[in-house]
């Protein structure tokens, strides 16, 4: 199998495994951020958060039963499993492209010694693990918009489709407007969230390999060794892709409450980012860019955790078994 078919494939998994486990934050994150949320839940606007996805969650059990927390997965896997395949391996790309600039290379900037890596990845420096991380991801948001629009109208209370296929070819019949819908918020949001995801993932992910003692079953990769094992080196990706998905999201999540609303709902004042935000402000101040933030944080958290200990655990697995059969 090509190099970069391995990518594709492992994102393809990573993201389908994500979403299938995770479904239920990303509904309930959308039903928050509806702007009249908190009228419908009948709650003052200083309750705690937790308060508000708790009434969320039990309405939809109520109505729908438990299933109802999967609403959207269908929509949610043509635009998550196509778009991780193509970010992991688009990143990939990229950073493999900027490893060959003397600028951008890791080894001029830092010496850190391979035998600690838990990844077949490109090493880049700080600088150009921001940038392929932000245009790889703003990139594979444009292309995959449309499925992200339907992916919120499918997981909001506003929009009852008769079928996947009815609502993208109403969507396509809208025009760029609609299929475009919250692509610049998105953009806000998914260039600074991935540029900041990748540098601290890298950073922790380099650090928690020198703090923890080599293991005596380490393996040999593309001729180069790996301090630790193959348990170890997933844990150790786990822990560095959760921790950089919560610092990433906390500073993002104003833009995906954007996001949301103008994909969302369809009133003028909705249109624009502008508009929004002066929406969001009027009815909500400060908190308002902040709702479902906790939600979208522990969704984060974990698909991050699940997300890159699979993409980078299932190309470990590809080439320790090409060295085995080269052996």
């Amino acid at each position: 199998m090509s190099n970069v078919s391995q990518h594709l494939l492992s994102g393809a998994l990573s993201g389908f495994a994500s979403t299938i486990i995770l479904q239920p934050f990303d509904l309930l994150k959308t039903r928050i951020q509806q702007p009249d949320q908190l009228n419908k839940l009948r709650l003052s606007p200083l309750a705690p958060q937790s308060t508000f996805i708790f009434r969320t969650a039990r309405d939809i059990v109520q109505n729908d039963g438990l299933v109802g927390l999967w609403r959207g997965t269908t929509a949610s896997l043509l635009r998550n499993v196509p778009g991780v395949a193509m970010y992991f391996t688009g990143l990939n790309q990229f950073r493999a492209f900027l490893a060959t600039s003397p600028y951008f290379a890791r080894l001029r900037a830092q010496r850190t010694p391979d035998a600690y890596s838990t990844s077949t990845l490109p090493k880049l420096t700080a600088q150009g693990n921001l940038l392929a991380g932000a245009l790889t991801r703003v990139t594979v948001g444009l292309v995959l918009n449309p499925f992200s629009v339907i992916k919120a109208r499918y997981e909001s209370s506003y929009h009852s489709y008769s079928s996947l296929s009815g609502a993208f070819i109403g969507l396509m019949r809208a025009g760029p407007s609609e299929i475009f819908r919250g692509a610049v918020a998105s953009s806000l949001r998914d260039a600074p969230y991935a540029g900041i995801f990748v540098v601290f993932y890298e950073q922790i992910k380099s650090t928690l390999s020198h703090a923890i003692p080599a293991s005596p079953d380490a393996t040999v990769v593309t001729g180069m060794p790996f301090a630790h094992s193959m348990s170890m080196s997933t844990a150790i990706n786990s822990a560095s892709a959760a921790s950089a998905g919560a610092l990433a999201t906390l500073a993002t999540q104003p833009f995906d409450v954007l996001k949301t609303k103008m994909q969302v709902r369809s009133e003028a004042k909705y249109r624009g980012v502008g508009s929004t935000i002066r929406a969001v402000w009027q009815q909500r101040g400060v908190a308002g860019f902040f709702d479902g933030a906790t939600l979208r944080i522990s969704r984060k958290v974990f698909s991050s955790a699940i997300g890159w200990a699979v993409y980078e655990g299932v190309l470990m697995a590809f080439r320790t078994s090409s060295v085995k059969e080269q052996d």
